[in-house]
């Protein structure tokens, strides 16, 4: 398993939520109004707390090919937490190369996490996320007795299809 597996996962402040507009080159985005219909942060957790299936895009291990697979999870404290098993594909991936693209369900109204997968071992924050876990989806993740992993996005992306490319917004965190 690699260190970065294992390491806590930093507090994202509020004040590093800024939004902006992602580089799309071909896309109509930029110019004067390049500021407007910028999505809240509000928004996208409100999506992120919404959704019940998300989908997980990890690096194939053995051959590097992309690996994607559903998955539920819940955000919480800025971060996406979900459980996988340590002999899935998802979890050889994970232990082999951290790096990790989650995504809503919702391709009209779209949130994307790019980020680094760590595994969870603080006992308070197993509490919560458990928590979190049993409201949403009526079952406690440590039943399985397999990793869960946080996600604290290095960047997000989101945008809503019908008023494209004016909604499309970036943060980076």
């Amino acid at each position: 398993m690699s260190k970065q597996s294992t390491k806590q996962l930093p507090k994202t402040r509020k004040s590093q939520h800024n939004a902006d507009r992602p580089f799309a080159p071909g896309y109509g985005i930029g110019g004067a109004n390049e500021g407007k219909g910028l999505l809240s942060w509000t928004w996208a957790t409100r999506k992120l707390n919404s959704c019940r299936t998300f989908w997980l895009a990890t690096i194939h291990a053995a051959h590097g090919h992309p690996h994607v697979m559903p998955v539920w999870g819940v955000w919480l404290d800025d971060a996406f937490s979900f459980s996988t098993g340590r002999k899935s594909r998802k979890g050889q991936n994970l232990a082999a190369n951290p790096a990790c693209t989650i995504t809503n369900d919702d391709g009209a109204e779209a949130v994307i996490i790019e980020g680094q997968a760590a595994e969870v071992n603080d006992p308070a924050q197993l509490d919560r996320i458990a928590a979190a876990y049993k409201k949403k989806y009526k079952m406690d993740p440590r039943g399985m007795k397999e990793p869960i992993y946080s996600v604290r996005p290095e960047k997000m992306f989101g945008f809503i299809e019908k008023s494209f490319p004016k909604s499309a917004t970036r943060w980076k965190l």
